[in-house]
């Protein structure tokens, strides 16, 4: 398989999990979480659902390289979001504690897709 195939496919897995998630957290938990944990849940679910569409879009280019950055969003999706939809539903704190982790890997993945922006030759 090869690589823009296999992120096109981690995109979309990525994308099923986040509204299969958000459903649950809408429907499933609003009676069972308090508001600012319900919060903390979709926090976790919207910032998966931009990264998402961020590496759908990065699988889908050819403009820059962008396999570095995908690894940086995959991560982040898992330890920020997942984190916090352990938090939220758990409340074991060092879940929150991991989160920043993830939200640096977000920032890597951005600042990575701007260093190869920069990179790129366009022809004139």
């Amino acid at each position: 398989m090869n690589d823009k195939k296999m992120w096109i496919i981690i995109s979309a897995v990525s994308g099923f999990t986040a509204v299969a998630i958000g459903a649950f957290g809408a429907h499933g938990l609003r009676e069972k979480l308090s508001a600012e944990m319900l919060e903390v849940y979709k926090t976790g679910v919207l910032y998966q659902f931009i990264h998402t569409i961020v590496l759908l879009i990065l699988s889908l280019t050819d403009f820059i390289k962008t396999k570095i950055a995908s690894i940086f969003f995959l991560l982040g999706i898992i330890i920020f979001s997942f984190s916090l939809y352990i938090y939220s539903t758990s409340g074991i704190h060092f879940f929150a504690m991991i989160t920043p982790v993830g939200g640096v890997c977000f920032l890597i993945g951005w600042f990575w897709i701007i260093v190869e922006a920069i990179r790129k030759k366009v022809p004139k």
